[in-house]
């Protein structure tokens, strides 16, 4: 691509199957400026491609033809306001997910006092840092049993400047002996065999699929949240587009209360959740 000005860069990715934002993004990053900055990139368009760039261009644009994403390339994502950065080691944090935060702050406003809040499996710590920044006076506990993805997750909540406490370990395991009012989990919730898998090669396994009915990890969360929820509190579960009904029936038989389901944006019920009783 030497010689070749950043229009036709962004045209001849496009011809390469990229869509266009993807492409303008490309080329922002081959340039070493900011992927967002499309502005720039108009204003410039007649510019030529140094050779340097024409080769940083050439790998992007093979990694991102091989199906990884935008936001490995780039190093971050956005994720209900806040910039978290973001490699292999973890989950792309997804817009569905805004719905559990969401769903989350909403129980939050009805506590008369400051709440102690959990987020299992944590990743990148979107979760747990999205609330810490929209409610500064929940305490916020964040767990993974992955050392790499505690990593990111501490590291953002340090350029953040967030206040959460990171356990590492499996699930509840993590925070023995704890109790807090509100848990909050986007868990793995893919079917070992779900085809889907197959574009989904980029991003951790462990932190996607959990059994043959993606469930597993679902069904020990509701079975031991009771033992870590103060009277009264929260169990808030992100799960797949077509598990709404089975997280609901495994909440019921739990012992849980007022259990129901939030929808995305797109409509699909997307997380459930219910109270554990007042009094035993």
């Amino acid at each position: 691509m030497t010689n070749t000005s950043l229009r036709d860069a962004v045209a001849r990715l496009q011809r390469d199957g990229v869509d266009r934002v993807d492409a303008c993004m490309l080329v922002l990053l081959a340039l070493q400026r900011s992927p967002h900055d499309r502005a720039w990139l108009l204003a410039h368009d007649a510019d030529t491609l140094s050779a340097e760039a024409a080769q940083r261009l050439s790998g992007l644009s093979q990694r991102r033809q091989r199906g990884e994403p935008m936001a490995y390339l780039r190093g971050d994502q956005e994720f209900y306001g806040l910039t978290l950065q973001v490699d292999a080691r973890v989950l792309v944090p997804r817009p569905d997910t805004e719905t559990l935060v969401l769903w989350a702050m909403e129980q939050l406003d009805t506590m008369s006092s400051p709440a102690r809040v959990l987020d299992l499996g944590t990743g990148s710590g979107a979760i747990a840092l999205a609330i810490k920044a929209q409610r500064p006076h929940a305490e916020l506990f964040a767990t993974d049993a992955s050392e790499d993805a505690l990593s990111v997750a501490q590291a953002n909540a340090r350029r953040l400047g967030l206040d959460v406490h990171f356990h590492s370990g499996r699930w509840l395991a993590a925070v023995p002996g704890q109790r807090f009012d509100l848990i909050a989990s986007n868990p793995p919730y893919i079917a070992d065999a779900d085809p889907h898998m197959a574009a989904l090669g980029h991003e951790p396994r462990t932190a996607l699929t959990a059994g043959a009915d993606g469930l597993d990890d679902l069904r020990t969360i509701i079975a031991t949240a009771p033992g870590a929820l103060n009277p009264g509190g929260w169990l808030l579960l992100e799960h797949g587009h077509d598990q709404a009904e089975a997280v609901r029936v495994l909440l019921h038989d739990a012992g849980f209360e007022h259990v129901g389901s939030r929808h995305d944006l797109a409509g699909i019920a997307r997380c459930s959740g219910g109270q554990w009783p007042q009094a035993r």
